[in-house]
């Protein structure tokens, strides 16, 4: 498998350099199977958040207009006219070439992702068959598209309860999973007969484009993907919500921006899907396997430097194992973490995305320390590091009035908070409005179904910290958001159920 050290790295074009396809890296718009320019003119620079500003520009992205998304939604339209007809064998065709091309360049697209995103290198390439694996689900799952006959009370009619693509579906992804958080929707629609006009964010728009050329060698029609980098989220999303030519919204975000989005929608009453903010709570129980609540808690809390929607933001530590367990975990963090560029060999941990992560991660820590926690690992910025990188952090003694345990932080910070029976950790973990995860480690078979049937939550790792795959139904609960990604159940909300009555049979 490719590795190499980066260890001298003072510029992305020395990365770009080792890309084996150049072409992978695009920077315009891949609108009805074609790359073209902004008509507004208009760029947005993206860079490597691992080297200062001034040496970590990537590229420079065009930023397309409202015109040029106006004109993708009416190609994609124009499109869906001809995709929906074609058949379920032929969609997990295209599906499983998309898969195929992914896996081929697995290596300069865990790059790219590397370089935008800052992640390190095996977590990046971890995502890259991640996300190629719902290509691969999905065209599994594209042949059995299947309806029902249903039994009338009539006995001369017949009931059919058809399934058919719903239209052109706006997809709006998140910079945190740049690859994943398109293929888990677009796999999906594709393999129902949808278009797609997909707004990658800002800070991560090369992945999304990469995935744009790949589409382009597998042959998909033209409008079926439309990719439209932009500097302008709130624009373009309201453009989308608003939009009469778009049928569909699938948006992964913070849940306040999904709050505006759904008002937008409002008013042509589109089907949505909305993966949001979580708190998600990881319980500690006496009876746990205290080695591996630690290796789970750090696989939770600590991916992606924090920064994943169904890490663990609080967790509660029973009593009885307080001191083992916070033991066991700094000395674990000890062993194991290595802070820095995701392409130099040994690191596991990369920076924060931007100043504005930086600075919700500082308020938590300075919030809960006034108000008597204490910093049992880390606790400090390592500007020697590049300006946003951060120790993992360990608190200990956090209370449920500091702020770190009523906001998702988004960030390498893990709150440990003591607890003494079920009941009350329960009530602990369900006093928040968002459900997207949650965790526990328990040895009694009893207790893990009681917990799990009590968290108010949408997603659930019993004896585990890690529970995305593409077999997974992803979402949440409360304003986690409604909707379901991946799994049998994926396929959903990319279809419509029409009902015909035959009548006189």
């Amino acid at each position: 498998m490719f590795r190499r050290s980066y260890s001298t790295v003072t510029s992305s074009a020395q990365v770009l350099s080792t890309f084996k396809n150049p072409e992978l890296l695009k920077t315009k718009a891949f609108i009805n199977g074609s790359w073209v320019s902004s008509t507004s003119g208009e760029k947005f620079d993206v860079n490597n958040p691992a080297l200062p500003l001034s040496e970590g520009k990537i590229a420079t992205v065009e930023s397309m207009s409202d015109s040029d998304y106006n004109q993708a939604i009416d190609q994609a339209r124009i499109s869906f006219d001809k995709f929906k007809k074609t058949s379920g064998r032929s969609r997990a065709e295209l599906l499983e070439e998309l898969y195929n091309l992914m896996m081929k360049n697995q290596e300069d697209l865990a790059k790219l992702v590397v370089l935008e995103n800052g992640k390190p290198y095996a977590d990046a390439l971890g995502e890259v068959k991640y996300a190629a694996s719902f290509f691969k689900w999905f065209s599994e799952e594209a042949p059995r598209i299947y309806g029902d006959i249903i039994p009338s009370s009539n006995s001369k009619n017949r009931i059919l309860a058809m399934k058919q693509p719903i239209g052109v579906c706006g997809i709006l992804t998140p910079w945190n999973f740049p690859l994943a958080m398109i293929t888990r929707k677009l796999g999906a629609a594709i393999a129902t007969g949808c278009t797609s006009i997909i707004k990658p964010a800002s800070e991560t728009p090369l992945s999304a484009l990469a995935l744009g050329y790949l589409c382009e060698q597998a042959n998909i029609p033209a409008g079926v993907v439309n990719i439209l980098p932009s500097s302008d989220a709130a624009g373009v999303g309201k453009l989308i919500t608003t939009h009469p030519g778009i049928n569909k919204v699938s948006f992964t975000g913070s849940t306040a921006v999904g709050k505006i989005l759904m008002k937008q929608a409002a008013g042509t009453l589109k089907k949505l899907s909305f993966e949001l903010g979580g708190n998600a709570p990881f319980i500690v129980f006496e009876d746990a396997n205290i080695d591996d609540a630690v290796v789970g808690a750090i696989t939770s809390k600590f991916r992606s430097s924090g920064q994943t929607c169904v890490c663990a933001n609080r967790i509660f530590v029973h009593e009885d194992v307080y001191e083992e367990f916070s033991t066991k975990l700094v000395a674990k963090l000890n062993e194991t973490v290595e802070l820095g560029n995701g392409l130099v060999d040994g690191v596991t941990h990369g920076p924060l995305i931007h100043d504005k992560s930086m600075k919700k991660v500082r308020e938590h820590i300075e919030d809960a320390t006034l108000k008597g926690a204490n910093i049992l690992f880390g606790g400090s910025k390592r500007p020697e590091l590049g300006q946003h990188f951060h120790d993992l952090t360990v608190l200990g003694n956090v209370s449920t009035d500091m702020l770190i345990t009523q906001e998702e932080t988004f960030g390498p910070v893990a709150p440990l908070i003591k607890f003494s029976s079920e009941e009350e950790v329960i009530q602990l973990a369900n006093h928040t409005n968002v459900g997207l995860a949650g965790y526990f480690f328990s040895n009694d078979i009893r207790r893990v179904f009681r917990v799990a049937e009590a968290l108010n939550v949408g997603m659930i790792g019993a004896n585990t910290g890690g529970i995305s795959e593409a077999a997974l139904p992803f979402g949440g609960v409360a304003e986690s958001g409604f909707g379901r990604e991946g799994s049998k159940y994926g396929l959903d909300d990319y279809l419509v159920t029409k009902s015909v009555v035959i009548g006189d049979v």
